[in-house]
């Protein structure tokens, strides 16, 4: 019963962002808002929403380890099959700006969390330290991107917005209806997240299993399939570039906006698993950044190194 409940806390929270997204972006429309910095807020902020709702209804169940570890687990999942995957099916280049900024950015968080671990807590400061860098993260992308309109769109979710953008241009509903579309995807997003918490919870007591295991695993799993997928459908699309700065954006977002939101609400301690699985983070998003700095992209051999490595992490995190 309690993986019925996991499925149905999934598809949840997948729907509730994906609404959420749709009535959000009808409403920034509506106001003129350019559909590009719709992208780099609205849409970022919503493939994320799956994470900050797991994360921080954990953090206030007191699931400590699964807070962190969800946001820990998605990302190295996004970096080794996301796109691990993306890079087996066609070859992916790299932009300029995302070699230069991002990735460089992406791996000075990674290790910044890293130090705000070394005392097994992430306190309420470190949580605000967090959320200010994710403004300036924010601030400088929207700036970067609104001056170069024609560019190509580095935060890689922007093309996705364009999408939906378009889709409401040829059926607008009014604002009172995109409003209660709005309400329903953050009811969704909210009761998605605090089923995926409970029934993952059940589920590690059921099985003996450690919540930080269950957090790595099945629950970064789930809350990774809209990056996923996302990236998969861009690459066979031939939009290539999407598949690299979807998850770019969306492991920044985690680390910044999730954990930081997540700690500001309550403080959480972590385990030395959980550290350790940050050490490992780091140290595969340090990879892609070597990787990308050589090779100006990922193709087939880079991806069947990230698949490998994260069979053999996880068989490691199964068996200590």
């Amino acid at each position: 019963m309690s993986f019925l409940i996991l499925i149905i806390g999934f598809a949840l929270l997948i729907k509730g962002a994906d609404i959420f997204v749709e009535g959000a972006s009808s409403i920034a429309k509506r106001f003129n808002v350019p559909p590009m910095l719709i992208g780099l807020t609205i849409v970022a902020m919503g493939t994320s929403a799956p994470e900050a709702a797991v994360s921080i209804s954990s953090s206030l169940a007191g699931q400590n380890d699964m807070s962190i570890a969800n946001v820990v687990g998605s990302n190295f999942f996004n970096i080794l099959i996301v796109l691990g995957v993306s890079a087996i099916i066609a070859k992916l280049p790299v932009e300029k700006n995302t070699i230069k900024k991002d990735t460089p950015f992406l791996v000075f968080i990674s290790a910044l969390l890293i130090i705000f671990g070394f005392n097994f807590k992430i306190s309420r400061f470190d949580g605000l330290v967090l959320l200010l860098l994710f403004v300036f993260f924010l601030v400088n992308m929207i700036k970067s991107n609104l001056g170069q309109q024609n560019s190509d769109m580095s935060a890689g979710e922007s093309a996705i917005a364009i999408e939906a953008v378009e889709a409401t241009e040829s059926e607008v509903s009014s604002l009172p209806k995109t409003i209660v579309i709005c309400l329903i995807g953050i009811v969704g997003i909210v009761w998605g997240g605090d089923l995926v918490v409970d029934s993952a919870t059940k589920i590690a007591t059921a099985f003996g299993m450690s919540s930080n295991l269950v957090g790595l695993t099945i629950v970064a799993m789930g809350t990774s399939l809209p990056e996923f997928v996302t990236s998969v459908i861009a690459v066979r699309k031939g939009e290539t570039e999407i598949a690299i700065g979807n998850v770019i954006g969306s492991n920044i977002f985690n680390i910044l906006l999730v954990l930081g939101l997540a700690a500001l609400i309550h403080p959480m301690t972590i385990s030395m698993f959980a550290l350790i699985d940050t050490i490992f983070m780091t140290l595969i998003t340090a990879l892609l950044y070597i990787f990308m700095k050589k090779n100006n992209c990922l193709n087939k051999v880079h991806g069947f190194i990230f698949i490998a490595i994260y069979v053999a992490y996880m068989a490691y995190t199964i068996i200590r």
